[in-house]
C-alpha cells in the first residue's frame, strides 16, 4: 500500500485498542440518521452516488462486501470505488479544496499519514458529530489532532510472508534473510518502501529510538537489499507474484499473503525478531461537498464504522477493526498479524503520524534514490 511510525511507549492508544472486548458501543444514532431504519422526513436529498477512493484487489472487495454495498442496500445510493493511488489523489483533492471546487472524491480511505497531512493542511472536514466515536477503541482517535478530522478503522501489519516451499525447516526468524544470495530477484518490498524502514533500521545493526534522528543503518540495509534486485510494487502485485511463483519472500501487509493463501498458495507469515511495523488506515471527508452529500458521505462512515460493517469488511482483509468485540476470523486466532492483547504488540514497532507527516516524503525519496542508483 502506498504510503501507507517510537517504540509502543508512544501516546497512540493502545489502552483501548488492547481492551479488545470492552463494553460495546452501540452507534445507536444511525437509526437517527436513516441507516437502520425509515428515512427522516428531515434528510437532505440523495445524490445518485457517493465516490469513495479505494486499494485495489482484495482491499476493495472487502470494503464493497462489509460497506459499500450493505450500505446502497439501506439508502439506495451507489457506491463507486475510485482507484487512484492515495498519493495521486492527494494533490488533486488538495488543489479542488485550494480553488473552490468540488473535490473529485467524496470519501478518501487513506494511510493515518497522509490523512493526517492533510488534516494539518485544513482540508478535511470535521466528523465529531458522527454518532458513537465515544464507543470506539482509542484506536479510531487521530493523534495529535483536534476532533475527529480523520477516523482510523483498523490496524495492520507489515509481516515477512515467505513462500512456504521455500523454508521447509520452519519459518525465517530475520529480516536479514532477505540478504541470502539464493533469493536475489525473489524478494519483494512496496515501491515505496513504505513498511520496511523500522525493520531494516534494526536489521542494519541500528537502534528504533534512533528514528528518524539517525538512520544510517536502515539505508545502509537498504543498499544491500538492492543487490538482491527486489520487486517492487504495490499491494495487489504481492497476492500475484505469490500466486505465479515470482517470489520467495516479501515485506507487505498480511492481508495481500492472506489473500493468496486463501486462493490455495502455500505462503505464510511472520513478525521476524527484528519486529514489524504495525499502523492505521482511516476515512476522511475533503471540504466543498454540497450540504446533502457531505451529509451522506458522513452516513456512509458513520456506517463503516458499525460491528455489522466492520466485522465483514475486516474479516476480508484479515485486520483488527475499531469497534469493540469484533470476532476475529478463525485462521488468524493467535497470528502476529492480528493483534489485541497487550503482549502481541512487544514485538511490533509503531512511529507516530507526526513522525512520519515530518519524514515520510524524505523516506520514500531516499528509498527511491537507493534503488534507482
Amino acid at each position: 500500500m502506498s504510503n501507507r511510525k517510537l517504540p509502543l511507549t508512544t501516546p497512540l492508544s493502545r489502552r483501548r485498542f488492547l481492551a479488545g472486548t470492552a463494553a460495546a458501543g452501540s452507534l445507536a444514532g444511525l437509526s437517527s440518521l436513516g441507516l437502520a431504519g425509515g428515512a427522516l422526513a428531515q434528510e437532505p436529498p440523495k445524490p445518485a452516488e457517493l465516490i469513495v477512493r479505494a486499494w485495489g484487489g482484495v482491499w476493495v472487495d472487502s470494503l464493497k462486501a462489509g460497506v459499500s454495498d450493505p450500505f446502497t442496500a439501506r439508502t439506495g445510493i451507489a457506491i463507486r470505488h475510485d482507484l487512484t493511488e492515495d498519493n495521486e489523489i492527494q494533490p488533486k483533492v488538495w488543489a479542488a479544496v485550494a480553488q473552490n471546487r468540488v473535490p473529485p472524491i467524496h470519501i478518501n480511505w487513506d494511510t493515518t499519514a497522509n490523512a493526517t497531512k492533510s488534516a494539518l493542511r485544513g482540508v478535511t472536514e470535521d466528523l465529531s458529530d458522527l454518532p458513537g466515536l465515544d464507543d470506539l477503541l482509542d484506536l479510531a482517535k487521530p493523534v495529535g489532532l483536534e476532533g475527529y478530522p480523520i477516523v482510523n478503522t483498523y490496524a495492520y501489519v507489515y509481516v515477512l510472508a515467505y513462500r512456504d516451499e521455500a523454508f521447509p525447516d520452519g519459518p525465517p526468524t530475520s529480516w536479514t534473510v532477505m540478504l541470502d544470495p539464493k533469493f536475489k530477484g525473489r524478494i519483494a518490498l512496496y515501491n515505496d518502501g513504505i513498511g520496511f524502514q523500522p525493520p531494516a533500521q534494526i536489521a542494519g545493526g541500528g537502534s528504533f529510538a534512533d528514528i528518524p534522528d539517525n538512520m544510517d543503518a536502515c539505508w545502509e540495509f537498504m543498499r544491500k537489499i538492492k543487490a538482491q534486485n527486489p520487486l517492487l510494487g504495490e499491494d495487489p502485485d504481492f497476492t500475484a507474484w505469490f500466486q505465479n511463483g515470482e517470489i520467495d519472500l516479501a515485506c507487505t501487509i498480511s492481508s495481500n499473503a492472506r489473500e493468496a493463501k486463501k486462493n490455495g498458495i502455500a505462503v505464510s507469515w511472520t513478525v521476524p525478531v527484528e519486529g514489524a511495523k504495525v499502523d492505521t488506515d482511516g476515512l476522511w471527508i475533503p471540504r466543498g461537498l454540497p450540504e446533502n452529500e457531505l451529509y451522506w458521505a458522513k452516513q456512509y462512515i458513520a456506517f463503516a464504522l458499525t460491528k455489522e460493517a466492520q466485522q465483514v469488511w475486516l474479516d476480508g482483509l484479515g485486520l483488527p477493526g475499531v469497534y469493540p468485540g469484533l470476532t476475529p476470523p478463525a485462521d488468524l486466532v493467535g497470528d502476529p498479524s492480528y493483534p489485541v492483547k497487550p503482549e502481541d504488540f512487544e514485538r511490533l514497532l509503531l512511529v507516530p503520524p507526526q513522525v512520519q507527516v515530518e519524514h515520510q516524503s524524505e523516506w520514500f525519496a531516499k528509498f527511491k534514490e537507493i534503488m534507482q542508483s
